[in-house]
């Protein structure tokens, strides 16, 4: 774990000390620890998670990059996929400035 970790670590583990004074130090660090573990595994798993339905108007919906699907008619799709290529180099040349 890195420094900057620990010492959110810290942090954290001195707000629940003060919610919870029954379990030891050692013990909320080590959950807290679990937790973190367990949440960056669902992290990564999430693009496991991608489905997709075709919708009543013939449109196909990709589930699981957000909150919302992603909705397009297969011209569509095969238009983006062709454009794979260009949006690669595009995310590169504009890394800096992407979230």
């Amino acid at each position: 774990m890195s420094n900057d970790n620990d010492g959110n670590l810290e942090e954290e583990l001195d707000r629940l000390e003060g919610v919870s004074g029954s379990s030891s130090k050692d013990e909320m660090k080590s959950e807290l620890e679990r937790l973190r573990a367990e949440n960056d595994a669902l992290k990564k798993t999430k693009s496991n998670n991608i489905t997709f339905k075709v919708g009543q108007k013939g449109g196909m919906s990709m589930y699981g990059l957000g909150r919302f699907p992603v909705t397009l008619y297969k011209s569509q799709w095969l238009l983006l996929l062709d454009a794979a290529d260009k949006i690669r180099d595009f995310l590169k040349n504009n890394d800096q400035e992407l979230k």
